[in-house]
């Protein structure tokens, strides 16, 4: 395979989105991380300017991977960007359940589009964006849970708690 897209909300990008897009940079050619600008089911705590700007900071370092904005069916976009895969992480058997029934639907969307599960690595089977804006929102450290310059952002929203 040549080209996966890893498509998300990345509201915002944690630690462990990072380590299954590196990873994934080291299995794909080109690696395609697509930036849902209106999820159906969350509200964003950051604009779709400022996730995708926190992705493409934290993926500078990695050559064959590139930010795009995803405005409508994953399938599509795969297509229009000749990816042969859709690479998800998965933590626990909760986001199994959710991600096999998305599969399943792409695949009748597309059935040459492959959907890859990597599981995340045991330090960050825990981490969620929802979490972390969580600990933010009540004055806690997401610093080693979030890219530097995401966790500044945080510190300028909500301000810290000291414990």
């Amino acid at each position: 395979m040549r080209a996966a897209i890893c498509p998300g909300t990345y509201d915002p990008v944690t630690v462990g989105h990072l380590d299954i897009i590196t990873r994934c940079s080291k299995k794909f050619e080109a690696v395609y991380v697509a930036v849902i600008r209106d999820a159906f089911r969350k509200n964003t705590l950051f604009s779709i300017e400022e996730r995708v700007e926190f992705l493409e900071e934290s993926t500078a370092a990695l050559p064959n991977v590139s930010v795009v904005i995803l405005d409508g069916l994953v399938v599509k976009l795969a297509q229009e960007l000749g990816a042969d895969a859709m690479v998800k992480g998965l933590r626990a058997v909760t986001d199994f359940e959710y991600e096999f029934q998305m599969a399943q639907l792409n695949k009748k969307l597309d059935p040459s589009l492959e959907t890859v599960y990597m599981m995340a690595s045991p330090a960050y089977s825990f981490l969620s964006s929802s979490g972390v804006k969580e600990i933010a929102r009540f004055g806690g450290c997401v610093d080693d849970l979030v890219p530097g310059h995401v966790a500044e952002r945080f510190a300028e929203i909500y301000p810290r708690v000291e414990a």
